[in-house]
């Protein structure tokens, strides 16, 4: 595995598909972070990190309404072999507002709105709705 962003991303798409009520990823920061702002923003359930076992791991309860996963789409951004970073008055608003948009940036790992906010740009990491 040489993406763990997309990773991350993949594991929860196909636990969705697969009409799971959690998924386990291995442990990063990085990963914990994103998992934390779906968390916040009410894209995922709860997020536990496991720390007994070894290697760490992330449990993500994942959320359904009305049967129907709450992530209708999660997409990796910049990849390993393309970054894209931009500013934060150029970053754009997924779905007009209504998803958003991981961005790692020097102030740490935030959405879209919170970079506007604080007016700092970065690596566009993920876009979820």
């Amino acid at each position: 595995m040489t993406d763990a962003i997309a990773d991350l991303a993949t594991r929860i798409r196909n636990a969705y598909l697969a009409k799971h009520e959690r998924t386990e990823i291995p442990h990063s920061r990085v990963k914990e972070a994103i998992a934390k702002i779906l968390e916040r923003e009410g894209y995922v359930g709860s997020v536990i990190v496991e720390d007994k076992k070894t290697p760490k791991t992330i449990m993500i309860n994942l959320l359904y309404k009305t049967g129907q996963p709450v992530i209708g789409k999660i997409e990796r951004v910049s990849t390993s072999g393309k970054k894209i970073y931009l500013k934060a008055n150029k970053i754009p608003k997924t779905l007009g507002g209504y998803g958003i948009t991981i961005i790692s940036t020097s102030r740490g790992i935030m959405t879209d709105i919170d970079a506007r906010r604080k007016k700092v740009g970065g690596e566009v990491l993920l876009r979820v709705w």
